[in-house]
This record gives structure tokens, C-alpha cells and sequence, in this order.
């Protein structure tokens, strides 16, 4: 990488976003992995978009109509970066020792979350080495206090 390319990525890493969890379930299996590029792009409906890594296992499931839940992650949750940042293997146990609910059969709400919200999948875009998933939020709530997390990269070329 030349020094324009560095810069560049430099420049593209100071883009910032949220980090959050997101969980998606299957009949009985569940699992969930780190995410953050993810922002709402409607007021009515609401919507939002998430952006997945092509071989994500998780990436299978989100098929239309399918359902999944955002947690958002409060500013001083690292815990969950690093649980959730190494990734899980569909049917892998990815909620041991945590406390979650499952309100209405949705995938896992973290409770130590900040908020969150359950996203219907209504549509599916391929963006070059990620997918881009637009999700219509169908229910969420605020579950404690505080700033969510806020992440700046130091590269725009890679995680």
C-alpha cells in the first residue's frame, strides 16, 4: 500500500459507528456476532441498514422476512466486543454465561444492552466484499442509561 492508499484508508477509518450485537434465531439455534456498520436510513417505516461480511455463517440466515435483533451496546460494554468479536459458528453456543431474553420468540436481547431493536429483513444487496441488509424495525426498547458505544478505525481498509 503507497502512501495515497494509507491516507486514504487512514481517512476512511475516521468514518465512526456504532458497535453492536446483533442475534438472529433459527427454530432453537441462535447466535449472534459483532456488527458495526449499521444507521437508519427511514423515519416511515422505519429502517435501517446492517452490512455483513460475505462469509459471515449469520449471513444464511437473513433471508427475507427472516427476523433479527440489534442490540445496542453501551460505551463501556468491551466485554461484548470481545465475546462477540471472535465470531460464532451457526449452532454454536454464543449466549453462555450471558443474561438474555427472548421477548415474543425474537432472537436474544442482551441485558446489559443499552437498547434494542427487532428488524424484519425486506431486502438484500450485495456491496462488494459485504451484504447489505435493509431491516424494518418491527419492536425495541431502551434498557439502561447511558452513551452507546462509538467506534472510529484507525484503518478504512480493514477491521
Amino acid at each position: 500500500m503507497d502512501e495515497a492508499q494509507r491516507q486514504l484508508a487512514a481517512a476512511l477509518g475516521r468514518v465512526p459507528s456504532g458497535l453492536f450485537v446483533l442475534t438472529a434465531r433459527r427454530g432453537e439455534a441462535e447466535t449472534g456476532m459483532l456488527t458495526s456498520w449499521v444507521q437508519q436510513c427511514s423515519f416511515e417505516p422505519p429502517l435501517l441498514t446492517v452490512a455483513i461480511r460475505k462469509e459471515r455463517p449469520v449471513a444464511r440466515w437473513l433471508t427475507t422476512s427472516a427476523e433479527f435483533t440489534l442490540n445496542i451496546l453501551d460505551h463501556t460494554q468491551t466485554d461484548m466486543v470481545a465475546h462477540f468479536g471472535r465470531g460464532f459458528d451457526l449452532g454454536q453456543p454464543a449466549f453462555e454465561g450471558l443474561e438474555v431474553t427472548r421477548p415474543e420468540d425474537a432472537a436474544p436481547v442482551l441485558q446489559e444492552a443499552v437498547a434494542y431493536l427487532v428488524c424484519r429483513v425486506v431486502g438484500h444487496h450485495p456491496t462488494g466484499d459485504h451484504d447489505l441488509f435493509l431491516g424494518q424495525v418491527i419492536g425495541g426498547q431502551v434498557l439502561g442509561e447511558g452513551p452507546p458505544m462509538v467506534h472510529i478505525r484507525k484503518s478504512g481498509a480493514h477491521y
